[in-house]
């Protein structure tokens, strides 16, 4: 049996006080050394695993508690985390900061149930002992929750530093490093975050590389990682059971036969073109990188062959595409190229009105409109989309409002939304989702589903069945 990794988890009092970096540069600082490091996000957000990506050489991946559900959150970090040495999981604003009603998917929740110890990085700017009573705080507050260590972030000198370490002394916690202030470190942001590291190109990682020599220059690694427990024993997420365990069933039609799962073949199948394994179109690239790993791997072992491509630089989908994946992204930030892509605008609009399977989530859902502030997109909907000062922010318990290639009316599902822009009309004449207190959102139709909600793949491995199963059969399938 092979030992599983072991997990901390980097979290910090609130938002703002440079978990990101300290997360990053941890997990940069290690790999450089040998140490084969599993990189981890508490909550549904994209930019930082891209980060997280580049400083540890294998995926960035989320943990979300409502997205995924609690059942999925080990086994989902046991398969993120094979052949791994240590998963170094980076939380979510504050500590126990959660979904506003009941708390759910906090740091402090990951971390219980992983059984992970908590690093608290903590900007002491401004602060000296008054630091020994947020620590007894944070630490005292929940029982099931072990802060073990602090790294104190934005230390302005030797002095402050001696007298932010006898603090954290007197409440018997260990300091494990001290960083000092370095603006230089910034990374540019935008309306909802970071710049991804997609588009960050190179600079990204400089940025990674800078982080990584700071925390090894400030931070006890070796101390860090002693401080790492096992991940409990249990099944390890696997895409393949999720898909026949979850999914509808799957007609078989023609010649396609049964599914095939992680690149396994038919006997007497040769390839899996000859198994007629539908091609499922990714976008990807600086305008649709918001996506999740687990996607491609469902996709996969539902049995489509997953080809990616860039809107930004391919004229054309890959060939034999037989579904489109959109995923979100900012495409508001690179509409100019988008709009003059018009042989990639004009396949999928064609892709689209041949009745193929389209699944679009936020900046996909943007692409799909007749305009993006006023650049032509593919036209699909009758729609037009625009930039908005205001931030739609939160998870949504959504119910699927009209049949699609991925849900059937009426299927319930946890979502969620982060987005500054609008589309009118709201909604189709069958709109994708509604939830209380929203009006209905989104489009959808028999082929296409397109929306501001996303939802975790892993938390919906029925859709993803479901949605291969109409790219095989060229027509929606029926949830059994």
């Amino acid at each position: 049996m092979v030992n599983p990794a072991r997990a901390l988890v980097v979290a910090a009092p609130s938002s703002g006080s440079g978990k990101t970096t300290v997360a990053t540069g941890l997990m940069a600082a290690l790999s450089r050394r040998g140490t084969r490091v599993a990189p981890f996000k508490v909550g549904p957000d994209y930019i930082d695993p891209g980060y997280h990506t580049l400083a540890a050489g294998r995926p960035g991946r989320n943990l979300d508690v409502v997205l995924q559900g609690p059942q999925r959150l080990a086994p989902l970090a046991r398969h993120g985390a094979r052949d791994a040495d240590v998963a170094v999981v980076e939380g979510v604003m504050g500590l126990f900061d959660g979904r506003i009603a009941d708390g759910a998917g906090s740091t402090a929740q990951v971390a219980a149930a992983l059984g992970a110890p908590v690093v608290l990085v903590v900007d002491v700017r401004g602060q000296s002992r008054s630091l020994a009573a947020l620590l007894h705080g944070f630490r005292s507050f929940d029982d099931s929750v072990q802060v073990a260590g602090v790294i104190l972030n934005r230390v302005g000198s030797a002095r402050h530093a001696e007298v932010c370490r006898a603090a954290a002394e007197e409440v018997g916690l260990p300091v494990l490093g001290a960083v000092p202030r370095r603006a230089e470190l910034a990374v540019p942001s935008r309306h909802l975050g970071l710049v991804t590291a997609a588009e960050h190109g190179a600079a990204a990682t400089a940025a990674v590389d800078a982080m990584a020599e700071l925390v090894a220059a400030h931070v006890d690694l070796d101390a860090v990682v002693a401080l790492a427990r096992p991940l409990p024993t249990g099944p390890v997420w696997d895409p393949a059971a999720e898909v026949c365990t979850s999914g509808p069933s799957v007609p078989e039609v023609g010649t396609n036969g049964p599914l095939v799962h992680e690149g396994r073949e038919d006997e007497g199948s040769a390839s899996g073109a000859a198994r007629g394994r539908p091609v499922v179109a990714l976008a990807g690239g600086p305008a649709f990188g918001f996506g999740y790993a687990e996607h491609a791997e469902l996709l996969t072992a539902a049995g489509a062959d997953v080809a990616t491509f860039d809107p930004l630089r391919d004229p054309v989908l890959p060939a034999g595409t037989a579904a489109l994946v959109l995923p979100g992204g900012f495409p508001e930030e690179h509409v100019g190229v988008l709009g003059e892509n018009a042989s990639l605008r004009a396949a999928v609009a064609a892709l689209a009105r041949s009745g193929a399977p389209v699944h679009a989530e936020c900046g996909g859902l943007l692409y799909l409109c007749r305009d993006l502030d006023g650049t032509p997109m593919c036209g699909v909907l009758d729609a037009s989309a625009g930039m908005t000062p205001r931030l739609t922010l939160g998870y949504r318990d959504a119910v699927a409002v009209s049949g699609s290639a991925l849900f059937a009316a009426g299927e319930r599902a946890a979502a969620h939304e982060f987005h500054r822009c609008a589309v009118t009309p709201r909604a189709g004449a069958a709109p994708a989702w509604a939830w209380r207190g929203g009006e209905p959102e989104g489009y959808a139709d028999a082929a296409v589903h397109a929306s501001f909600l996303h939802t975790h793949p892993a938390g919906v491995p029925g859709a993803v069945a479901r949605f291969v199963a109409a790219a095989r059969t060229g027509a929606p399938v029926a949830p059994a």
